[in-house]
């Protein structure tokens, strides 16, 4: 025991078998996203309502919903519309994100107290407000949903990559590749926008829990994908009529979005950590 506690708190993370769980159980996502007829071969939007409301079986491993259609395949399915959702709001994010933050730390001055108190403004409201706002402009559906995530999420990426970009603009070897006659646009794609950006992925997997927390949500208000499109939100909202009678309908969707959050915010912080040290 006292061995254990003797060992550096890197090393204990090494030990720690939930990132390599982590890792697995989003592999698994991925390949029920990008190919979801290898884990399962029922049709997720097919009904049968003489099976309706059946329990988790060697048949269904699941169960079947209220119109008798197979809850694993619905969740293997619904991966794909969850995850999309989720990585294309934070692929929105992160894009416009640093080319504003690069934007506001280059050319200073006018810009870049205009590009910070756009972003102060929507900081100020919280991000789920915020997405509803967008969403009664725009209405509801997966493009709009993922456009108003997209929106929200900006500021968070905008800032780090401005500050980066005050860091990594004056710095030693910055200054000295711009003594060696360098066109501006090469300075800055191939010495300043790596180090400034090179934060983003880790915030970007990081943010990847959150926004399909949030999509999720929003599709259980309605205002995702449209039925009987399988989406974990909708799933959920679906089944919240049948809990005393099919928990399954309701409970099996929740689980999947609960663990692959947690994944993602494992492997995220670990990467994070470990970025960290590197810098140290």
């Amino acid at each position: 025991m006292s061995v254990t506690l003797a060992l550096p708190a890197r090393a204990r993370q090494r030990r720690t078998p939930f990132p390599h769980a982590a890792a697995l159980f989003l592999l698994v996502v991925a390949i029920g996203t990008a190919w979801p007829q290898v884990l399962t071969a029922y049709d997720p939007i097919a009904a049968d309502p003489l099976q309706a409301q059946l329990p988790p079986s060697a048949v269904h491993w699941f169960g079947t919903d209220q119109l008798g259609r197979d809850v694993f395949a619905r969740v293997v399915y619904g991966a794909r519309y969850s995850m999309l959702i989720g990585v294309s709001a934070v692929g929105i994010a992160a894009v416009s994100g640093t080319l504003l933050g690069l934007a506001a730390g280059l050319l200073r001055g006018l810009a870049d107290e205009t590009i910070s108190r756009v972003l102060d403004v929507v900081s100020s409201f919280p991000d789920l407000l915020l997405v509803l706002v967008l969403i009664s402009f725009t209405g509801p559906g997966t493009s709009n949903l993922i456009v108003a995530l997209g929106a929200a999420s900006i500021p968070r990426f905008a800032r780090v990559v401005r500050a980066q970009t005050f860091v990594v603009a004056g710095s030693g070897f910055v200054e000295q590749a711009r003594t060696f006659g360098l066109h501006r646009a090469t300075l800055v794609t191939r010495h300043i926008l790596p180090h400034a950006a090179a934060r983003v992925p880790i915030l970007a997997t990081i943010g990847l829990g959150s926004a399909i927390i949030s999509a999720a949500g929003l599709s259980f208000l309605g205002m995702g994908p449209p039925r009987p499109t399988p989406e974990w939100g909708s799933m959920l909202a679906e089944g919240r009529n049948y809990l005393r009678v099919a928990w399954w309908i309701s409970v099996w969707p929740g689980l999947v979005i609960t663990l692959t959050v947690l994944s993602v915010n494992a492997l995220g912080r670990r990467w994070q950590a470990a970025f960290d040290g590197r810098q140290a």
